[in-house]
């Protein structure tokens, strides 16, 4: 597999990651130290699920569906559901869900499912070494990206409309991401 190759596949299994970025992005109760997890998992789950999908690709020659991204579309409605939700019922905005150490783990692994898809079917073939730098590549564009989404989301919260609604508009982000990834 061509280098130009690569570096497409990375760009598009980043995208999820960065949408997802950026409606996190936007919630001003995030800290520096909350978005640094969140790109860290990003990455490494990108990373680690191309990895996988490559070595069982070997394996498997055939068999994955668009089940993937049921679930992972599943999850990240489920989460935007929760947001939208909780909204309306929570005016202290301190406890919000995702500042919950697991967020960072079920958000990186949700938006990094259709990633063992394309391990499955793209890097199968490919040998032992190329397949790691391969997917430390896919890994490094998808932190270069989330870091760029979170970075870009500074400005958007400078905007009053954006930080009073936060979670109401990352929830209704994510819910659409969510349903896209299901039916689309």
């Amino acid at each position: 597999m061509e280098l130009k190759d690569v570096i497409l596949i990375g760009v598009a299994m980043s995208m999820d990651a960065l949408g997802l970025s950026i409606s996190l992005g936007i919630n001003p109760y995030l800290v520096k130290n909350n978005k640094i997890r969140f790109i860290i998992s990003f990455a490494f789950f990108q990373f680690l699920f191309i990895f996988l999908g490559g070595i069982a690709g070997r394996f498997f020659d055939t068999y994955v569906v668009s089940i993937p991204n049921m679930i992972g579309g599943l999850i990240i409605s489920l989460i935007g559901f929760i947001m939208i939700i909780s909204t309306f019922k929570n005016d202290n905005k301190d406890d919000s869900i995702l500042i919950n150490k697991s967020m960072y783990i079920i958000l990186g692994m949700s938006v990094s499912v259709d990633a063992l898809v394309v391990g499955f079917t793209a890097f199968h073939e490919v040998n032992s070494v190329a397949l790691s730098v391969n997917s430390i590549l896919v890994g490094l564009i998808t932190l270069f990206l989330c870091t760029t989404g979170f970075f870009l989301c500074r400005y958007a919260r400078r905007v009053d409309f954006i930080c009073k609604y936060a979670d109401l508009l990352g929830g209704i982000i994510l819910l659409i991401l969510g349903l896209e990834m299901i039916f689309f």
